[in-house]
């Protein structure tokens, strides 16, 4: 996982074992999860950095600590349950579950250790601390798995071994002299202890990690050298392996039973036991009664290799194993037969594991010893001005870069003549800044493999090997090689600057490294293959070079060039290319360097670098003597003229003092007479300064005065100003009120005319639609009357006296009935029309006394009322509707009837009898069920033709003449009351306008 920051602490075996916690520099503390690879929770409250965590044994909790405080965390919820603060004097070591138990252990800087119940952190005991004796401010602590017992310490060699179910000091352990503080302590487990660990891991501040028995306090065994210290170690859980953190960067796993399996008799006691007394008697005993020392001696110790590594692991072929296997075997467990399918496949090694790969593959042995020997010779003389001709940006690597250079001086003298050799070991410098010693040991194994022969002409390049590169492009390319000779560029102008800067120049980092991946895995002649294939493969742009200057920028230059076609034809001349002129023929195959020590690099003349070296040195002691001498000359001339100078100095400063002496005596008589002269001037000048200050202060009461009047007399001119300006502005916004009242006024008389046009229209419509349906029904009803008046005829004469009393008597009471209808339906009309118009008058009256304040409500109402006009027209309208089906149904009931009575006129007179009857009670109950519409539709069929009735609004009888009103009456009124109620208002208003004028102070009424 990418955090952005550094870790200072993990802890594991939560709940979820596929979750751990990982503590930040930044304070806070993260859950991860190892499936998804997602970030589970966040956790924040330190103020400081976090120095452990420690889970429960459940996996449920955590405790972390800092510096400053200890947290508890519930892992379910990530919350925090309780924290623990002290004293920034007191500080906290360490706090952690104890195993097996729900007891929480914290540790002090100031000794002291105490015991508290996780669950309801009640304080359970405090372990004494031990009054005799040096205190060890303890720093490292460890527990037994069972949870029974505590070791602890710190800035001593004496070690606290405590009993945690008595909380008493069982014993104190002396380690050897050279052990000045304890870093770390760690007990081995066992299988078959029981929990009861016996075998205690003590790191030590010399970086050695010593095993030692608690119970007969021996030294088991020690891992860890001087020259390859541990910085940190972890042990295994099942006690089978201790993984070491070396202080040069590696990691070192060690296996316990490689470590122990040599010992097959137990050795002498190197721990003498002072007092071995009982646990019960264990309390009453002084400190000194308990101490058991550890003497320094002899400590059987596995196989270790000449530069001092212990050999924990061999890997040993198989017995049956070929030559071809052996060669293909690498350290580590890795195959090259394998890694070559591997970098066949994807062209490149994974990124991640390309350092790993490359020091499996060029073997490299890790010489501390030997490094450190060439390390403490220092710098090199040749390199002590390196920044000088190769600057470079980052100090780190400009360092680092000088240190192998002169590691490689110094382990053979040609390193430091060779001009170019800061430009082939530079990408590798880059690359493993971090380790010098890998660095110094790659570039010394490409020098021995990959550069072999090329020092045989020091100080000229290798022509040998440029001659071998010029026979394979001239076999591959002859047209290349031609136009090369014809522009005069030699192998010195074209490979020679690949290979001394190993492609540095030409290829971007991620090129070089693919580059050398193929580089690595293969023979040496492939660095060579890859000059030609280089060459080869920019044939294009060369073909147009003719300038030799161009030639020379080319090869000095990144171009556009496809490196996976580049190393294909690599590995196509490899295969290609005859025995004969084939670099393999001349080169060696790989060897890696020898074990414990270098091996010794003399494949150059000797002569010429000793010469060169030894004319250098005299050169240089020459210099030397040459500058000694001068030096000296030059502190016996500048001695000498010093001690002259000091002489001419003493004689002018003795001559200087007399004329001093002199000088200040005739300037001692000039100052007191000045003095005298300028004290009469000083009274002068103070009188003189008095009276001014009289009248300046004169002055300046005046002008004070003055100002003060000016500003009232402002403040009085910006008073008038502002009540002028409050004048008119309250004139010009009664004015503009004024002219909206009126401007509203006439917006609402023209509103109210057009709504009464609105309301006249639709009474000319409806009443054009009630005379249309009147007419059309009196039409209809005569055309009835007509038919069925035929269709009696036939049988006029059985009762013509009867009819004529049936039908007088229908006749006048259907007329009785349809004038009580109507004059109903007039009544009804007008107290609809009165009930309107009195509730016109008050919406009227409302709005006229709310017209200033409330002009929007008014504007709302009206509105309102429009849309209940337009709401009771709708409902009139669907009333019209249902009348009209209703006629239209009793119409077609009616034909259907005077059909069957012309069909059946011929019958019997009894039947005939019995007809009209049914006749007479059919039509009575579609009159009854024919009421009048909400428009005054009233029609009216009459049964006597000769006297036919029809009634509308517009066309009365003298019988209605009492409820006959007129709309236009009505109208004239109400228009008559608007009016009078309007003039009031507006003389209300004139009122009120005159009343606040003369309301005004006086400076407005004048203003105005």
């Amino acid at each position: 996982q990418k955090t952005g920051q550094a870790c200072t602490a993990l802890a594991f075996n939560l709940r979820r074992k596929t979750e751990f916690l990982v503590a930040l520099a930044d304070y806070s503390i993260k859950c991860f999860d190892t499936d998804s690879k997602e970030l589970v929770s966040w956790m924040r409250g330190h103020e400081g950095a976090v120095s452990a965590i420690s889970v429960h044994g459940s996996g449920r909790y955590a405790i972390s600590t800092s510096t400053d405080t200890a947290q508890l965390w519930d892992l379910d919820t990530f919350q925090r349950k309780r924290k623990l603060n002290v004293r920034q004097s007191v500080g906290i070591q360490k706090v952690f579950f104890l195993p097996l138990s729900n007891t929480i252990l914290s540790c002090f800087k100031d000794g002291s250790i105490f015991a508290w119940e996780s669950d309801t952190l009640y304080c359970k005991y405090q372990l004494p601390v031990p009054e005799d004796g040096p205190r060890l401010h303890y720093k490292a602590f460890a527990v037994t798995r069972d949870g029974r017992n505590l070791v602890a310490g710190g800035k001593s060699n004496l070690l606290h071994l405590w009993c945690l179910d008595s909380k008493q000091l069982l014993r104190v352990i002396q380690m050897p002299p050279k052990v000045r503080t304890v870093r770390h302590l760690e007990f081995l487990p066992d299988s078959f202890d029981g929990g009861s660990s016996q075998v205690l891991g003590v790191l030590s501040q010399e970086g050695i990690m010593r095993f030692i028995n608690i119970q007969t306090c021996k030294l088991i065994f020690d891992i860890g050298t001087h020259d390859d210290g541990i910085s940190s170690a972890a042990i295994s859980p099942n006690g089978h392996h201790v993984v070491a953190v070396m202080e040069n960067g590696s990691l070192n796993i060690y296996s316990v039973q490689a470590l122990t399996q040599d010992i097959n008799k137990p050795p002498p006691p190197l721990v003498k036991v002072i007092s071995d007394m009982d646990r019960a008697t264990a309390a009453n005993q002084t400190l000194s009664g308990l101490k058991m020392k550890v003497k320094s001696g002899q400590v059987q110790r596995p196989v270790k290799s000449v530069a001092g590594k212990v050999q924990t692991r061999v890997l040993r072929p198989p017995a049956h194993a070929s030559p071809e296997d052996k060669e293909n075997e690498l350290p580590e467990g890795l195959n090259k037969k394998r890694l070559q399918a591997l970098l066949k496949g994807f062209g490149e090694y994974p990124g991640k594991y390309r350092m790993f790969i490359w020091r499996s593959l060029l073997h490299l042995p890790e010489n501390h010893s030997a490094f450190s020997s060439l390390t403490d010779k220092g710098l090199h003389s040749a390199y002590l001005r390196l920044h000088d001709r190769y600057p470079i940006k980052s100090q780190k690597l400009q360092r680092v870069l000088q240190r192998v250079l002169s590691a490689l001086a110094h382990w053979s003298s040609i390193f430091g003549e060779t001009e170019y050799l800061p430009l082939v070991a530079f990408p590798f410098v880059k690359l493993f800044q971090n380790n010098q010693l890998i660095c110094f040991e790659v570039i010394a194994t490409v020098l021995m493999n990959w550069c072999q022969h090329w020092f045989e002409y020091f100080p000229n390049p290798p022509l040998n090997i440029l001659s071998m590169a010029e026979n394979v492009l001239a076999h591959h390319d002859k047209d290349l090689l031609q136009h090369l000779v014809n522009c005069e560029v030699t192998s010195q102008l074209y490979a020679w600057p690949l290979l001394e800067t190993f492609f540095s120049e030409v290829l971007t980092r991620e090129e070089w490294l693919k580059l050398f991946d193929n580089v690595f895995t293969n023979h040496p002649a492939f660095l060579l293959m890859s000059v030609v294939s280089y060459v080869i493969c920019c044939r294009a742009p060369l073909l147009q070079c003719t300038l030799k200057d161009d030639f020379e920028y080319f090869f000095h230059h990144r171009n556009n060039l496809d490196i996976n076609a580049m190393i294909k034809e690599t590995y196509r001349l490899m295969d290609s290319t005859p025995t004969e002129i084939h670099p393999r023929r001349m080169l060696s195959d790989f060897e890696p360097l020898t074990r414990g020590q270098y091996p010794v690099f003399n494949k150059y003349p000797t002569f010429i670098v000793e010469y060169q070296s030894q004319e250098r040195e005299k050169i240089r002691q020459q210099e030397i003597e040459y500058l000694r001498e001068r030096q000296m000359a030059q502190e016996l001339r500048s001695e000498a003229v010093r001690r002259q100078a000091e002489d001419e100095a003493w004689f002018r400063q003795q001559q200087l003092l007399q004329e001093a002496e002199e000088q200040r005596r005739r300037i001692l008589q000039e100052e007191e007479g000045k003095l005298a002269e300028q004290r009469v001037r000083l009274a002068a000048i103070k009188r003189e300064l008095k009276v001014k200050e009289l009248h300046l202060l004169d002055a300046a009461r005046s002008r004070f005065v003055k100002y003060q009047q000016d500003q009232k007399k402002m403040e009085l001119r910006r008073l008038d100003d502002e009540i002028d300006r409050k004048t008119s502005l309250r004139d010009q916004e009664t004015a503009i009120a004024l002219q909206d009242i009126e401007i509203r006024q006439m917006e609402l008389e023209a509103q109210r005319r057009l709504f009464e046009q609105q309301l006249l229209k639709e009474q000319e419509r409806v009443t054009q639609e009630v005379k249309a349906e009147v007419d059309s029904r009196h039409r209809k009803a005569e055309a009835e009357e007509h038919t069925f008046k035929k269709v009696l005829e036939r049988d006029m004469c059985h009762d013509l006296e009867t009819r004529k009393a049936l039908g007088g008597s229908w006749a006048e009471a259907d007329q009785l009935r349809m004038d009580a209808d109507w004059q109903a339906e007039v009544l009804r009309r007008l107290e609809q029309a009165d009930v309107e118009r009195e509730r016109c008058h008050q919406e009227l009256a409302h709005l006229t006394r709310e017209t200033h304040a409330k002009e929007e409500q008014l504007l709302q109402l009206m509105k309102e009322v429009e849309g209940k006009k337009w709401e009771d027209v709708v409902e009139r309208r669907a009333q019209l509707e249902e009348e009209r089906r209703a006629a239209a149904l009793a119409e077609a009931q009616r034909r259907a009837f005077l059909a069957a009575e012309a069909e059946d006129a011929e019958l019997h007179d009894e039947r005939l009898h019995r007809s009209l009857e049914e006749t007479h009670e059919r039509l009575g109950e579609l009159k009854v069920r024919s009421p009048c519409s909400t428009r005054g539709l009233l029609p009216k069929p009459d049964a006597v033709p000769t006297e036919p009735k029809n009634i509308c609004l517009n066309n009365l009888s003298s019988n209605d003449s009492s409820t006959h009103f007129s709309f236009d009456r009505g109208r004239s009124d109400l228009e008559s009351k608007e009016r009078q109620l309007m003039m009031e208002v507006r003389g209300l208003r004139q009122k009120l306008a005159a009343r606040a004028r003369n309301s005004v102070p006086p400076t407005y009424s004048s203003s105005s």
